[in-house]
């Protein structure tokens, strides 16, 4: 899995050890809203989901994988593709990082990068992109760093502690 192994990063897909994780991460309140995640996880519904996850991304039209920093140490984050569309080479991205320690650590930009390569050079996609709060200034830099464009605002989109907030949605195309 070298085209998935970065500097100071590899991506990795999920293992049946990663249950507690994966379910810290799915019950995290504080990333629900930019996961969109309605209601907690049980146990037992991401254990079956970690047995399943072995599913081809063609099969899944999905492909989550772990963030880790080294063999030695646990997962710190996920990376999802979702809404895999093979007809027409596109995918949505997402990412998210557990704990404030591990933000602004690069981390996530590397994740990104490695995440879009791999897209591109061996799935083939031709565009990605990205759903992302007008609010999160983080993600939004994230993103345009690697050269994803805002190409529209759905206005007052997700309902978020009783208020309406808008989403952007950003595009990168495969010019390669």
């Amino acid at each position: 899995m070298i085209t998935l192994k970065g500097e100071n990063i590899y991506l990795r897909a999920l293992e049946p050890n990663d249950l507690e994780f994966v379910y810290a991460m799915e019950n995290d309140q504080s990333i629900w809203e930019v996961s969109n995640t309605q209601t907690p996880y049980s146990r037992f519904l991401v254990k079956q989901y970690l047995e399943n996850a072995q599913q081809d991304i063609y099969e899944a039209k999905q492909l989550r994988l772990a963030i880790c920093q080294d063999q030695d140490f646990p997962a710190i984050g996920l990376i999802d593709l979702f809404d895999f569309d093979p007809k027409n080479n596109r995918a949505g991205i997402g990412i998210a990082i557990q704990g404030k320690d591990n933000r602004n650590q690069n981390i996530g930009s590397e994740a990104l990068e490695l995440l879009i390569r791999y897209s591109f050079y061996h799935l083939n996609l031709h565009q990605l992109y990205a759903n992302i709060s007008g609010e999160n200034k983080a993600s939004i830099a994230l993103f345009t760093k690697f050269g994803f464009e805002k190409i529209g605002t759905k206005k007052d989109w997700n309902l978020v502690n009783g208020v309406y907030k808008d989403e952007a949605i950003f595009q990168l195309i495969n010019k390669i």
